[in-house]
């Protein structure tokens, strides 16, 4: 029997990638400013915007959120009216994080108003496992889950590969960055994605919400890797400002600094948003731990590397 088509709208990017790993990037009819892959998913109907300027100091950025979470607003706005004349039958949404998207609440309230009610699926992984069963969820409430098993085993096969290929090799301490200033250390599932990919985060809190750090704690530590990831920024614009980390007092002390062995990477692709990209993220976190045993991810041309010159492209 043949599926009937629907009318997907996405409120996620993750969600998005999702629906074209699934096949079905056709049924979209709505998705986010931020909704940038694969790229044909630019040309769909966009019913969200940003309220922050991306263009300021990461303290900046960091101190709106914090204003607009404290006085319960979005840093997100939604275009209901918009969303309620595509008419869609399945809204993919998310109530995990308010940095990340629009609220649900929003969401619901514009869902509430359709002269067809759409079903309201939400996707709030907290690790890699929940990230994969969200894959499923999706596949489920859009017909396709069959195919959504297939992507999974896919990917999980993928982890069991780079799990191989650094089965024996040394794991160093790795800090991953979320935030610049504050530090944010990696959370949810970024220490998992450092894990498997063979090195140790010993200061990220897996399955948890990314936090502050303190720049002793960070000192403290020594990490021997330093990855750049902060949420929403690309590799390029992760360099740019490494200023706000660099100018800290005991900067050029630490191990990662002086063995050159600081990267910059693409956070927005690979690491903050959970979907299938995630383990593209750790196949580049392999081919930045281990170079000389790991095979070279398409996205590793994307990450930069610290040398004493600045930033310059990095190579196994």
């Amino acid at each position: 029997m043949t599926r009937s088509p629907r009318r997907v709208a996405s409120l996620l990017p993750s969600a998005t990638e999702i629906v074209y790993a699934l096949g079905l990037g056709d049924e979209l009819v709505a998705v986010t400013h931020e909704c940038d892959y694969p790229p044909d998913a630019t040309r769909h109907a966009r019913v969200t915007r940003s309220l922050l300027d991306n263009n300021i100091l990461s303290a900046e950025i960091d101190r709106a959120v914090r204003d607009g979470i404290r006085d319960k607003h979005t840093i997100y706005e939604l275009d209901a009216a918009q969303l309620i004349e595509l008419a869609p039958d399945v809204v993919l949404t998310q109530s995990l994080c308010d940095v990340c998207a629009v609220a649900r609440d929003a969401v619901e309230d514009a869902v509430c108003t359709m002269p067809a009610e759409a079903r309201v699926v939400s996707l709030d992984p907290h690790t890699i496992d929940e990230v994969l069963e969200s894959i499923l969820i999706a596949g489920d409430a859009l017909g396709v889950a069959e195919r959504a098993a297939e992507v999974v085993d896919g990917l999980r096969a993928r982890m069991v590969t780079v799990r191989a290929a650094v089965a024996d090799a040394p794991r160093p301490r790795v800090l991953a960055v979320e935030w610049l200033e504050p530090i944010f250390r990696g959370g949810h599932w970024v220490s998992e994605q450092v894990a498997i990919a063979g090195g140790q985060d010993g200061l990220g809190r897996a399955g948890e919400p990314s936090s502050v750090v303190s720049w002793a704690e960070v000192l403290a530590y020594a990490p021997e890797v330093i990855v750049l990831m902060p949420c929403g920024f690309d590799g390029a614009e992760a360099a740019r400002r490494v200023g706000e980390l660099s100018r800290r007092t005991g900067w050029s002390e630490l191990p990662a600094v002086r063995d050159e062995h600081v990267y910059a990477v693409n956070g927005s692709a690979y690491f903050s948003r959970p979907g299938p990209r995630l383990i593209d993220g750790i196949e580049v976190l392999a081919a930045v731990l281990h170079p000389d045993g790991a095979i070279m991810p398409a996205g590793a041309s994307e990450v930069l590397r610290l040398a004493n010159t600045g930033f310059e492209t990095f190579t196994q």
